[in-house]
């Protein structure tokens, strides 16, 4: 009696079934690593322009502290001015004398608060370029490094 024998082929090693889950799990680490390497950067980023808007708020929060009390010195300075001028006007004894002061009063008025103005709008330009240039070159920085 003739007896045969099979012998078992092997199989390879690297077959297409199991190239397969080891390509997409290669693929899927790869993404995993991009992913987290891209969510650090823009978690980085953000965390910078986070500091710089705080700073630049502050910034603002201070300018703004600042023009009020200018504002304020000037109206107590504007309202002792008027006060006094109320005072003259009490001394007055004549329509002339009246005009007199009237007109030169109105004159300095006018002066003073064409200054008081300049100085508030150079402050606020101050102010301005104090809290948005930071910001703005800050942000993007910090969002190029994170490109």
């Amino acid at each position: 009696m003739a007896t045969t024998t099979h012998t078992a082929a092997s199989k390879p090693t690297s077959s297409p079934m199991t190239d397969t889950p080891q390509a997409f799990r290669a693929m899927a680490e790869t993404g995993t690593t991009q992913a987290k390497e891209a969510y650090e950067k823009m978690s980085a980023a953000t965390s910078e322009a986070n500091d710089l808007i705080r700073k630049s708020y502050s910034t603002a929060v201070e300018g703004a502290r600042v023009y009020n009390d200018k504002l304020l010195e000037f109206a107590q300075t504007n309202s002792k001015v008027a006060f006094d001028f109320a005072q003259k006007l009490l001394a007055i004894k004549s329509p002339s004398e009246f005009i007199e002061r009237s007109t030169e009063h109105a004159r300095t008025q006018f002066e003073v608060l064409t200054e008081q103005a300049k100085e508030l709008a150079a402050l606020v330009q101050k102010v301005t370029t104090a809290t948005t240039e930071p910001l703005k070159t800050g942000v993007t920085k910090a969002f190029s490094h994170a490109a």
